[in-house]
């Protein structure tokens, strides 16, 4: 779907001190990728020059899109026309995803209603889709807002609560608004460090999304793997697991 960079590096930019790339980094790992890590809400300075980057992920955080008096939120989108004007391939999560939507001219606000998604959720693909997405697939969630879809976007999962769960933009800028990264280890961190937000309108308690997690995450890891190979890695085999660093 993408023409492969000769770069074997890949830009992780987190939104928090505590972030870790978990699942997405095991699987890049194992196609032999090496890792730039930067938080530019710690102070760290976003590289001008993209051309060394196969990818750059953008990782969700507890702020909003909009709030720009955050140094993360305004570091990350006055550097997102970069990304956008290079041939790097862009991948948003959760409020990476946002950011993206909001840069290219589209809303991300709060269900009317008031609705968070925060647990497992199911989402479906679009006909446009279909390739990527199955007809129904249950997705670790934990948002509050959403985002509308930019002129050019095409859509490809939507989602009984938030509409817009996945989007591409030829097939090199992509934004989904669920989380692959978590596993285990960031589950439990989260549940730990944020576990009071659960109760919120549509929201799953931490014993809920551990049933969820027992029940799903297998399915959802799986549907990574296959997405990753399509859509971020092409032809690249493979590698033993501890290969790469």
């Amino acid at each position: 779907m993408n023409q492969l960079s000769p770069a074997k590096r890949i830009l992780l930019v987190f939104n928090s001190a505590t972030g870790q790339p978990g699942r997405v980094g095991d699987v890049m790992r194992r196609y032999g990728y090496t890792f730039d890590i930067r938080r530019p809400g710690e102070g760290d300075v976003l590289p001008h020059d993209l051309d060394g980057y196969h990818l750059v992920v953008v990782f969700g955080g507890p702020m909003s899109a909009n709030e720009d008096d955050l140094g993360n939120v305004s570091a990350i989108m006055d550097w997102l026309p970069k990304v956008v004007a290079s041939d790097v391939m862009y991948l948003g999560i959760c409020l990476g995803a946002q950011m993206m939507a909001r840069h290219l001219g589209a809303s991300v606000a709060p269900h009317p209603d008031g609705l968070t998604e925060i647990g497992y959720y199911r989402v479906q693909a679009t006909e446009a889709g279909r390739d990527l997405f199955p007809d129904n697939m249950m997705v670790y969630h934990w948002h509050s807002e959403g985002f509308g879809l930019p002129d050019g976007a095409e859509l490809m999962a939507t989602g009984p609560t938030f509409p817009h769960q996945a989007y591409h933009i030829d097939g090199r800028i992509w934004g989904i608004q669920f989380h692959p990264e978590v596993d285990d280890e960031s589950h439990e961190r989260w549940l730990s460090g944020a576990g009071d937000k659960t109760d919120r309108p549509n929201g799953q308690g931490p014993e809920e999304q551990r049933a969820g997690r027992a029940k799903y995450d297998a399915d959802f890891g799986a549907w990574f793997e296959r997405f990753a190979a399509k859509v971020l890695v092409s032809d690249r085999a493979p590698m033993r697991a501890g290969c790469g660093d």
